[in-house]
Protein backbone atom coordinates (compact mmCIF):
# COMPACT_ATOMS: atom_id res chain seq x y z
CA UNK A 1 0.00 0.00 0.00
CA UNK A 2 1.20 3.45 -0.41
CA UNK A 3 1.14 6.39 1.53
CA UNK A 4 -1.96 7.97 0.71
CA UNK A 5 -3.74 4.47 0.73
CA UNK A 6 -2.38 3.78 4.36
CA UNK A 7 -3.62 7.01 5.28
CA UNK A 8 -7.38 6.49 3.97
CA UNK A 9 -7.45 3.06 5.36
CA UNK A 10 -7.01 4.65 9.09
CA UNK A 11 -9.11 7.53 8.21
CA UNK A 12 -11.78 5.24 7.02
CA UNK A 13 -11.80 2.45 10.15
CA UNK A 14 -11.27 6.09 12.43
CA UNK A 15 -14.83 7.84 10.60
CA UNK A 16 -16.63 4.33 11.10
CA UNK A 17 -16.16 4.15 14.32
CA UNK A 18 -17.16 7.21 15.30
CA UNK A 19 -20.47 7.13 13.08
CA UNK A 20 -21.55 3.33 14.59
CA UNK A 21 -20.80 5.34 18.08
CA UNK A 22 -17.99 3.07 19.58
CA UNK A 23 -15.50 5.26 21.41
CA UNK A 24 -13.61 2.14 22.62
CA UNK A 25 -13.31 0.85 18.60
CA UNK A 26 -12.69 4.63 17.77
CA UNK A 27 -9.10 4.76 20.91
CA UNK A 28 -7.75 1.09 18.92
CA UNK A 29 -7.20 3.05 16.05
CA UNK A 30 -4.74 5.16 18.45
CA UNK A 31 -1.35 3.90 20.01
CA UNK A 32 -1.53 3.75 23.34
CA UNK A 33 0.46 6.66 24.19
CA UNK A 34 -0.81 9.00 21.33
CA UNK A 35 -1.51 12.38 22.33
CA UNK A 36 -4.99 13.45 20.99
CA UNK A 37 -6.43 17.22 20.62
CA UNK A 38 -9.83 17.52 19.51
CA UNK A 39 -11.81 20.74 20.65
CA UNK A 40 -11.45 20.14 24.10
CA UNK A 41 -8.06 19.94 26.69
CA UNK A 42 -5.95 17.91 25.03
CA UNK A 43 -5.21 14.18 26.46
CA UNK A 44 -3.10 10.78 26.33
CA UNK A 45 -3.94 7.45 25.12
CA UNK A 46 -6.64 5.99 24.07
CA UNK A 47 -8.66 6.33 27.43
CA UNK A 48 -8.48 9.98 26.96
CA UNK A 49 -9.25 9.16 23.35
CA UNK A 50 -12.25 7.35 24.01
CA UNK A 51 -13.47 9.29 26.74
CA UNK A 52 -13.99 12.42 23.99
CA UNK A 53 -15.69 9.82 21.54
CA UNK A 54 -17.96 8.93 23.91
CA UNK A 55 -19.33 12.16 25.11
CA UNK A 56 -19.93 13.22 21.26
CA UNK A 57 -23.77 13.29 19.75
CA UNK A 58 -25.11 10.22 18.52
CA UNK A 59 -25.46 10.47 15.09
CA UNK A 60 -22.22 12.58 14.72
CA UNK A 61 -20.56 11.86 10.95
CA UNK A 62 -17.31 12.64 9.58
CA UNK A 63 -16.49 13.22 5.88
CA UNK A 64 -12.96 13.83 5.12
CA UNK A 65 -10.81 15.17 2.16
CA UNK A 66 -6.93 15.09 2.76
CA UNK A 67 -5.41 17.67 1.71
CA UNK A 68 -1.43 16.74 1.92
CA UNK A 69 0.26 13.97 3.30
CA UNK A 70 4.36 13.52 3.85
CA UNK A 71 6.56 10.49 4.68
CA UNK A 72 8.42 11.15 7.77
CA UNK A 73 10.58 8.23 8.36
CA UNK A 74 10.15 4.70 7.27
CA UNK A 75 7.31 4.34 10.70
CA UNK A 76 5.86 7.90 10.08
CA UNK A 77 2.93 9.41 7.85
CA UNK A 78 1.73 13.16 8.14
CA UNK A 79 -1.39 13.66 7.08
CA UNK A 80 -3.34 17.15 6.56
CA UNK A 81 -7.01 16.94 6.33
CA UNK A 82 -10.51 18.68 5.97
CA UNK A 83 -13.33 17.15 8.00
CA UNK A 84 -16.69 18.16 8.14
CA UNK A 85 -18.85 16.83 11.28
CA UNK A 86 -22.61 16.36 10.64
CA UNK A 87 -24.43 16.56 13.80
CA UNK A 88 -28.53 15.30 13.53
CA UNK A 89 -29.55 18.64 15.68
CA UNK A 90 -27.67 21.44 14.35
CA UNK A 91 -24.74 22.59 11.03
CA UNK A 92 -21.55 20.81 10.48
CA UNK A 93 -18.87 22.06 11.74
CA UNK A 94 -15.83 22.65 9.45
CA UNK A 95 -12.30 21.86 11.02
CA UNK A 96 -8.85 20.85 9.75
CA UNK A 97 -6.88 17.72 11.14
CA UNK A 98 -3.42 16.62 11.58
CA UNK A 99 -2.87 13.34 12.02
CA UNK A 100 0.42 11.36 12.32
CA UNK A 101 0.40 7.76 11.71
CA UNK A 102 2.87 5.53 13.16
CA UNK A 103 3.48 2.02 12.34
CA UNK A 104 3.29 -0.61 14.76
CA UNK A 105 4.68 -4.26 13.69
CA UNK A 106 2.43 -4.48 10.57
CA UNK A 107 -0.17 -2.11 11.72
CA UNK A 108 -0.47 1.68 11.18
CA UNK A 109 -2.02 3.68 14.27
CA UNK A 110 -2.91 7.24 14.93
CA UNK A 111 0.12 8.49 17.13
CA UNK A 112 -0.60 12.39 16.93
CA UNK A 113 -4.38 13.93 16.58
CA UNK A 114 -4.62 17.83 16.40
CA UNK A 115 -8.17 19.47 15.84
CA UNK A 116 -8.17 23.73 14.35
CA UNK A 117 -10.95 25.47 13.29
CA UNK A 118 -9.37 28.54 11.34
Amino acid sequence: MNDLDILHSVLDQWKDAIIEHDPKRVASYFTEDAIFQGLHPYGVGRDAVAEYYDSQPLGLSPSYRILEHRRLSEDLILGYVAVDFAFTDRPALSVYLSVVLRRTGESWLIDHYQVSRL
